[in-house]
Order: structure tokens, then C-alpha cells, then sequence
């Protein structure tokens, strides 16, 4: 039984890739030309092998497909399902990293630690959460399931479910930034813009305060 789980997991993978990437034309291109399957694939099989205590071979595998597909996950990550790597070169997932169900990351993400600690110490990803390229998670922090990470974001803190985080260090906003659930990167608002413009207008009315002030003199 655990291996036809096990199966329909690998399936359920193909058939995610299948329908969230408008330019997989059918299943043969998924399973053939997907570096994103193809590791994600690969680490099923070390990370289960791991599971059975079986040595070296999960970390030879993992370094085999690191080499191939430039996607390095490490055998001790756990990961849901219907995950979707799109893109995928230069992604990489620690060893005690927990990725939910129906998360979705874009190349160049790191799902990392932040030094030498010991036991966990890398992210925990809940359900339905989107990760922009090349944006940087680190340490033993939770995303909270239907959260997004917008692209080139470095987060090194908690993130509640439904947060959008942006910036560098990354920062939650509420804003909706999906249209019909596919993230905006463009529209993605920028925290330190927002606080500029924020301040422009508190000087504007104090300005304006000043004014009034010297006028009744």
C-alpha cells in the first residue's frame, strides 16, 4: 500500500506541473524535459530510501540530480504534495526543511539555515504557499499556509497564513497580489516605497500645520 501511495503521489506531481505551467504542452513533455520533476522525482526515491536507513545512496542521489538539474534538495527535506519547482535552476532545500501541500517556488529560492545550530533548522512551508524567484528563507520559521513570498524577499522571521512578505528584510503587507491564482510579481508592493510616501504626506500636513500657524500671526 505504501508504495502505490507512493505512486499516486509521483502522479499527482505530473499532473500539478501539467496544470500550472501553460507551456507544458502535454504529460511526455513533463516527465522528459522537466528538471523540476526530474529532481523532485529523484528525491522521493532517496529521501523514502532514507526513511529505511539505507546509507550514503540518498545523498549520492541527491548529488547526482543536484548535477543534472542544478536543483539541490536534501534527502532529510520533507515535502508534500503536488509540489511545483518552476524553472528550478539554483533552488535549494535543507535538510530538515517540511514543505506542505500545493506550495509552488520559483528558480533561485533557498529554503536554508542560518549557521551551525543543531536539529531544526530550516523553514517549515504550511499549504498553498508561493515563493518568488530568488527569494531567501531561513532558519527554524514558519509560512503560514496561503502566504506569498514576493520575489528577491529575505525572511528570517514567523509569517501568519494569508501574509504577503516583500523586501529585504522581508516585511508583511496585505495586499492582494494573485489574479486568477497566479501571483503578480509586478504588483507586489514595495514596504520601503510605501513608508516613504507614508512620510511625504505626514511633512506635507505638518508643512501645512506651519503654515496656518504663521499666518494667524
Amino acid at each position: 500500500m505504501a508504495i502505490i501511495s507512493w505512486i499516486k503521489t509521483i502522479v499527482e506531481d505530473i499532473k500539478t506541473i501539467q496544470n500550472k505551467d501553460v507551456a507544458a504542452r502535454n504529460i511526455f513533455e513533463v516527465i522528459f524535459l522537466y528538471q523540476g520533476f526530474h529532481v523532485l522525482l529523484a528525491h522521493r526515491i532517496a529521501h523514502k530510501l532514507l526513511k529505511w536507513k539505507v546509507p550514503f545512496i540518498p545523498r549520492l542521489i541527491s548529488q547526482i540530480a543536484r548535477f543534472l538539474t542544478g536543483i539541490e534538495i536534501h534527502p532529510g527535506a520533507t515535502i508534500g504534495k503536488r509540489f511545483f519547482i518552476d524553472h528550478g535552476s539554483g533552488v535549494v532545500i535543507g535538510e530538515t526543511t517540511i514543505i506542505g501541500d500545493d506550495v509552488l517556488i520559483y528558480q533561485g529560492v533557498t529554503l536554508g539555515g542560518t549557521g551551525k545550530e543543531q536539529g531544526k533548522r530550516h523553514p517549515t512551508i504550511g499549504n498553498f504557499v508561493t515563493i518568488g524567484a530568488g527569494a531567501k528563507v531561513l532558519g527554524n520559521i514558519t509560512i503560514g499556509n496561503y502566504s506569498t513570498i514576493g520575489a528577491g524577499s529575505v525572511v528570517i522571521d514567523n509569517v501568519d497564513e494569508h501574509c504577503t512578505v516583500v523586501g529585504i528584510p522581508g516585511r508583511i503587507v496585505k495586499q492582494k497580489v494573485y489574479i486568477e491564482g497566479q501571483l503578480q510579481h509586478n504588483r507586489i508592493p514595495d514596504p520601503v516605497a510605501c513608508e516613504l510616501n507614508r512620510l511625504k504626506y505626514e511633512i506635507l500636513d505638518l508643512k501645512n500645520q506651519i503654515n496656518e500657524l504663521l499666518n494667524k500671526k
